[in-house]
């Protein structure tokens, strides 16, 4: 095992540590180098040096959406410890909310809707840190960062300097953006522009609605929102607890996938043979040419049902919803890769579709 060298704030701490010890998966070998970075100015600091000293360097935040091979990593792993919130009224009715990278998300979510803050109460629950968020363009149950970012800090490795972004230029789509896949841009804190309402945005996601027991466009009161939200990712298992193994897991493996227009009738004939020509089928607007339909769906009909173990069952989907692969105690990443890949080829066979990983996969690849 690798070992990590001890030294002052902001620099390697401790023994070797797994990194598996920082994933929500619990998977992952040893670091070569562990640095925690708990200011900015730690932050780049960290990086500089990792750069000038030309290791390969990962940004590791909360965790919850990486893979991380059982090798481990060799270069320097920087982990965003930074915090700090401020909110500054910008106009009547609208204050932008600024927070370090390295604050929790959902104790940002659950601060921002005790103070009347509306516009992130549905994206309640989402493990991770609060860098990780433009990067991914997060979303859940009808709302995208996207709608909500104002701009972001950023330290360009490639330069040396720090930036400010505004949103518009992130290139901002769905669960991702022009930060996912590059290591170059290392976010260092983020603003959101919120409404000062007491109010949620309107409910746009069906089973929300139903859980409210309001209509689509209907407001509720920011706590009722946020309950019903923590209510149905919690019964997905997709609330962290240490004690529930179908918690273990990077949450949705696979993004829903986007299809060309024109090659839905075929993926829709495909679904007919299979299932039937009444069967219904989710699909939404993907963006201009493209139709979104639901991974999850595509999994259980292509014959994946809930709790389908893996390799020697030290992995498998979650006995709550088939979006998400978990590690049972005893797995290791290449059995978790390994139904990934049973997962997906599955799909592909059945109707067509190719899945994509959602997660950032580290030193291994599906």
């Amino acid at each position: 095992m690798a070992s990590v060298t001890t030294r002052s704030s902001g620099e390697a701490l401790g023994v070797a540590v797994p990194l598996a010890e920082h994933t929500t998966l619990r998977l992952g070998g040893p670091a070569a180098r562990l640095v925690a970075a708990t200011t900015p100015e730690d932050l780049v600091e960290a990086l500089r040096r990792a750069d000038a000293d030309g290791d390969d360097v990962l940004v590791l935040g909360g965790g919850s959406n990486l893979v991380v091979a059982d090798e481990g990593f060799r270069g320097t792993v920087v982990r965003v410890a930074t915090t700090g919130r401020r909110a500054d009224r910008v106009s009547d009715g609208t204050v932008q909310l600024t927070v370090e990278a390295g604050e929790d998300w959902d104790a940002v979510v659950a601060s921002a809707v005790a103070d009347g803050l509306s516009g992130v109460e549905c994206l309640s629950g989402i493990p991770g840190k609060v860098g990780a968020v433009p990067v991914q363009n997060v979303g859940a149950y009808g709302v995208e960062v996207a709608e909500l970012l104002d701009s972001v800090d950023v330290y360009d490795r490639r330069d040396g300097c720090v930036r400010t972004v505004p949103a518009a230029d992130l290139g901002l789509a769905y669960r991702t953006s022009r930060l996912k896949g590059s290591a170059s841009s290392v976010v260092l804190r983020v603003r959101f522009a919120l409404a000062d309402s007491g109010s949620s945005v309107p409910i746009r996601y069906p089973e929300l609605a139903r859980a409210l027991g309001v209509e689509l466009g209907d407001r509720v009161p920011l706590a009722a929102a946020r309950e019903a939200v923590l209510a149905l990712r919690a019964g997905k298992g997709m609330v962290l607890d240490p004690a529930d193994h179908d918690t273990w897991s990077a949450g949705s493996f696979f993004t829903n996938p986007l299809v060309a227009d024109e090659a839905v009738p075929e993926v829709l004939g495909r679904i007919a043979e299979r299932l039937g020509v009444e069967a219904p089928v989710p699909r939404y607007p993907g963006g201009p040419g493209r139709t979104k339909f639901s991974a999850a769906w595509l999994i259980e009909r292509a014959g994946f049902r809930r709790g389908h173990p893996g390799p020697g069952g030290r992995v498998a989907l979650s006995s709550k919803h088939t979006l998400a692969l978990t590690n049972r105690g005893t797995g290791s990443t290449e059995d978790l890769l390994a139904l990934a890949a049973e997962v997906r080829d599955g799909v592909r066979a059945a109707f067509g579709v190719v899945l994509e990983p959602e997660p950032v996969l580290v030193n291994c690849a599906l």
